[in-house]
């Protein structure tokens, strides 16, 4: 079975960093790409950031460039978002996501599979 599961969320103070991790299985880790999506309450799930394990190439939604970055380790079949800078309106549930298609950059439709979140919380 395909799985994501993510990891390395919780409180933080403004100002703050986080370390955000999703381990995949199940699927061939080398041919997706994966991002990082986040929703906050009442408001729409967005992308945050995703690569191509491919290629290697990456995308930042306008708001987290220069603060967050997105890796993977291929060996581990992992990515990892670090989120520095971290502001109060970065406060939402982090999900991670996979697809196969070579649609760029990606988009909450056109993922294949999705881990079950991570809260993070930036306090003022």
């Amino acid at each position: 079975e395909v799985q994501l599961v993510e990891s390395g969320g919780g409180l933080v103070q403004a100002g703050g960093s986080l370390r955000l991790s999703c381990a995949g299985s199940g699927f061939t880790y080398g041919s997706y790409s994966l991002g990082w999506f986040r929703q906050a309450p009442g408001k729409e799930r967005e992308e945050v950031s995703c690569i191509s394990i491919r290629d290697g190439t990456t995308h930042y939604v306008d708001s987290v460039k220069g603060r967050f970055t997105i890796s993977s380790d291929n060996a581990k079949n992992t990515v990892y978002l670090q989120m520095s800078s971290l502001k109060p309106d970065d406060t939402a549930v982090y999900y991670c996501a996979a697809t196969h298609s070579t649609n760029w950059p990606l988009s909450s439709d056109g993922m294949d599979y999705w881990g079950k979140g991570t809260l993070v919380t930036v306090s003022s």
